[in-house]
């Protein structure tokens, strides 16, 4: 890099190499996945995913390498600096491991993207607060648009739902990639057919759209919709119960359609986190991951309220990288669910699933 003092573009090669030391290597190169999802996983016949630097491997998919035996194998990226320039930036690695804040975090967001866009510090405050695996995604790495649709759950819960409507979301989904269709109950049997051989898994709701059922008859709704095909179950918090501090009541209930589901389905608890506080929101978090939940979730889509940002940011906060995040309701168009993507969530729970993907 010479004697002289450094340019942008050489400082900037310099903070890009030092976040990835202290994120298990450099960030990607343009062009490279960015997102590694459960479809990709279970698409793939060699056993093995090459994840490249500065991908974010979603929390499903980890679940569906390990349960089918695929290696993630991180590729190690090329050196693009010179011995010297490298020790540096190993140095100044060490230092910002020693003394980043996130407000100094935030300042690094003024380095442009190697494709020439620029991150605002209120985008790489949220993913770090989100707890990325990857910091370099945010900060070096291309953005991640295109990756939006395999992270959709396609869903339609509206009462006068007909067979027909049920049948061509099932197909918008196998078409577009999404991760699941999500309905009623009562047309589980339905998806579970029509999605079979898919990727996309079959998704349905329990204790819809209060939460106020009997946890006995949770548990009951959810092994009926496991026997029939279900593999992922969104069911709704008792949010009375939590609101009178009942908190072994709560983790008791999510836990009962956790055991109803009996290993065949991952089960999303959903908060309605427009009728509860902040602090609310962190307990109802903290007891879904207690129970054995897969994700937390933010509403119903039939509340006072949908998905927010810093809902999202919360949640994700709360259950660190432990647990999936779904944003639900009032996500209608790809910059809705590239802000909740932003906040850290790893679903998008939508109704418009084909207009996000950009097909209407």
């Amino acid at each position: 890099m010479g004697t002289g003092p450094l340019t942008t573009e050489q400082l900037e090669r310099l903070v890009c190499d030092a976040v990835g030391h202290l994120t298990a290597g450099p960030s990607a190169p343009s062009g490279s996945r960015a997102v590694v999802t459960a479809s990709d996983v279970e698409d793939e016949r060699s056993g093995e995913i090459a994840v490249p630097p500065g991908a974010l491997v979603t929390p499903e998919a980890r679940d569906r390498a390990r349960d089918l035996g695929v290696r993630l194998r991180e590729v190690e990226p090329t050196a693009e600096l010179t011995g010297e320039q490298r020790a540096l930036a190993e140095r100044l690695a060490m230092g910002l491991r020693d003394t980043l804040s996130g407000s100094e975090l935030s300042e690094l967001a003024f380095w442009c993207l190697r494709d020439g866009t620029c991150a605002a510090p209120q985008d790489v405050a949220r993913i770090v607060d989100a707890g990325a695996d990857r910091v370099g995604l945010a900060i070096c790495s291309p953005p991640f648009d295109d990756a939006i649709t395999p992270l959709i759950d396609h869903t339609l819960l509206k009462p006068e739902a007909t067979e027909n409507q049920v049948r061509q979301l099932c197909g918008e989904a196998v078409e577009y990639g999404f991760a699941s269709v999500c309905v009623n109950p009562w047309f589980v049997p339905l998806i579970a057919g029509l999605l079979a051989g898919s990727p996309v898994r079959a998704c349905t709701v329990i204790g819809f759209p209060l939460g106020a059922n009997h946890s006995k008859i949770k548990g009951q709704e959810a092994h009926l919709a496991a026997s029939q095909g279900a593999t992922e179950l969104d069911m709704v918090i008792n949010v009375g119960a939590l609101k009178s501090g009942l908190y072994d009541l709560v983790r008791d209930d999510i836990r009962g359609v956790v055991e109803g589901g009996a290993d065949q389905a991952l089960v999303k608890v959903i908060l309605e986190t427009a009728l509860l506080t902040p602090d609310e929101i962190e307990r109802a978090c903290e007891l879904a991951r207690d129970a054995g939940a897969a994700f937390v979730k933010t509403s119903t889509g039939f509340g006072p309220g949908g998905a927010t940002a810093d809902d999202v940011a919360l949640m994700r906060r709360t259950v660190g990288r432990s647990m999936g995040v779904k944003a639900s309701g009032g996500i209608g168009t790809r910059e809705d669910a590239a802000a909740m993507i932003a906040a850290g969530a790893t679903r998008i729970g939508a109704s418009a699933g084909v207009r996000i993907a950009g097909g209407a």
